[in-house]
Order: C-alpha cells, then structure tokens, then sequence
C-alpha cells in the first residue's frame, strides 16, 4: 500500500488540503516566502496562482533505473518553477512557462491514465509551488483506485513546514543538491541561501522516508534518492555536497552523480558554464563521492571506475 492511501482513508489527506490552500493565501509554500495571494490570482516568483499548470505527461525512460523498471516512471511536468537555474536544460518550461492549466480532476486523471498504463511510480516534475493542487488531485485519484508511489521531484529549494505536509503523503523523494557556495547559487539560481535550505530540506526528507528502498524486480519502493550535478569548473561544490550526504543523511543515500550537463539556456554566454564538463571533472566527482563512503551509485560501481578514467 503506498504511504497515501492511509491519510486518504482515516481522512487525514483532507485536513492536510485544507491547510495547504491556507498557505496560498499569502504564499510561502517555498523558502522565497513571496506573500501573494494566488487564491485570487495573484502571482508571486513561480508565476502561477490558483491553478496548476502542466507541460506533458506520460511514461519516462530516462530517470533513475530505480525509478524506471520495465515500465518506465510515469511523469507528470509541472510549469514554472521557484529557481532560475541559467543553464536549465527544461527552461522552456520552467522559465518560459510552456503548458496549459489543469485542473484537480484532470491532474487525477492523468495520474491514473500513467497507474494503468502499468508505470511503476507517479514521478511529480517540480513539483514545489504546487503542493496544494497536486494534494486536491491526489484525494481524487486515491477515490477511484490510484495505489503506485508517488515520487516528489524537485530542484532541492524546500520549505520543511510544506515537507512536513507531506510527510505519510510522499513514498520518494527526489531533490537536487546543486551547490555548496551560496554565491555561487545567487548567481546561477537566482537565490542566496540554497546550499544552508537545500540540505534542512533533504534532512527532513530523509526523516520522513528513510533510505532508497528497492524490491526484488529492482523498483524503488519508498526512500531517499539524491540528484547532485556536475558543473564544469568545480561550480557545483561535490566535495562538500558528498560529505553532508555522507555524515549528515547516511552512507547508504542512492546518489545519482549526473554527467549530463551542457550549456543550455543563457549559459553558453557565462564563461564558466559555457562548456560541458570533462571525463576528468566527472571521474573526480564519483571519486570524491566512493571516497566518503558513498556507493549506491546510479549506474556506476567501485570496481568499474577505472573505466570511467
């Protein structure tokens, strides 16, 4: 039974509804704390009100393998978002606002069209300035059946009082953990404190979920599971961001060091991000992360290493 259908069933998923549309009133679901009023209309950093807006939907196989299985993780993008990551690779959508409103039956929907085309999770892409709306459809899907995990997939940038939310609601969190320099994040994600919020965040993440679980076909079933990628010029701090996972989160968090970066959005016009990064900024970074104990390695292992060099 995923972790929801218990708040839904004793009627705790409502009550935590109803406190999460208090907080759109004057809007602090995220650390930005804009003060809007998006329940009319108003429109704060994230640039949505009342209503979620979502780019896509559907099966994704390009996630973690956890994630994945063999049939694929059923994502659902969510538009806008609460940073401004210059070399966002989905900026089209977080930044530029690509999609269409959705309402609470029709979010419902599609997270039971992706249950029955037999996706192993419902993957919530940004998930952050939408807690509220993705609440309101989660109780309507849990009313006619919805029973796969939900996995919360986010830029890192959380508030705990909203996590707290949805504690016994979330069976998976996913976060980013970007940078370990707080100028560093100003400048490239549009917000000072990311490195001191991100990781009270992932602490409490890591509280309410535990480390990755995964089952006998390979499938995640509830746990922690951290994204950490690689910026060219050491930009992105791994030295620091693996050694609070390591002593602060646990040795046995999954961690996925992603290699995927490449100048996207207005990157390819700031020098220090205007390239991808090299096989030698990549290997050093899975070093530092097998040198803090860290081996539950997305897709890499001790001994294939030297494979990597």
């Amino acid at each position: 039974m995923a972790a929801y259908q218990r708040l839904y069933q004793t009627g705790e998923l409502r009550e935590r509804i109803k406190t999460a549309r208090e907080v759109l009133r004057s809007c602090h679901l995220c650390p930005r704390g804009c003060g809007v009023n998006r329940l009319e209309g108003e429109k704060g950093k994230c640039r949505t009100a009342a209503e979620a807006v979502v780019s896509s939907y559907g099966p994704h196989f390009g996630e973690e393998a956890p994630l994945v299985g063999r049939y694929g993780s059923g994502t659902i993008f969510f538009t806008n978002c609460n940073l401004r990551c210059v070399f966002c690779q989905n900026y089209h959508i977080s930044q530029l606002g690509e999609g269409a409103p959705a309402s609470k039956g029709e979010i419902a929907r599609m997270m039971l069209s992706l249950q029955q085309t037999g996706c192993h999770n419902i993957n919530l892409v940004t998930p952050t300035h939408v807690v509220p709306q993705i609440l309101e459809a989660l109780e309507v899907a849990c009313g006619v059946g919805l029973s796969i995990p939900i996995v919360y997939n986010s830029g890192g940038y959380e508030s705990v009082d909203t996590l707290r939310l949805l504690d016994g609601i979330v069976d998976i969190y996913m976060p980013d953990m970007k940078y370990s320099d707080e100028r560093i994040a100003r400048r490239y994600s549009g917000v000072r404190d990311y490195p001191s919020v991100n990781r009270e965040a992932v602490l409490e993440m890591h509280r309410q979920v535990g480390d990755l679980e995964i089952d006998e076909r390979g499938v995640a079933k509830r746990g922690l599971l951290v994204r950490h990628l690689v910026l060219p010029n050491g930009l992105s701090g791994t030295a620091e961001v693996v050694h609070f996972i390591a002593g602060d989160i646990s040795r046995n968090t999954y961690l996925n060091v992603m290699a995927q970066y490449y100048p996207a959005n207005r990157a390819n016009k700031i020098p220090p991000l205007s390239r991808p990064i090299t096989r030698q900024e990549f290997t050093q970074a899975v070093e530092l992360a097998l040198g803090e104990g860290l081996e539950r390695l997305d897709g890499v292992r001790p001994r294939s290493l030297a494979r990597l060099i």
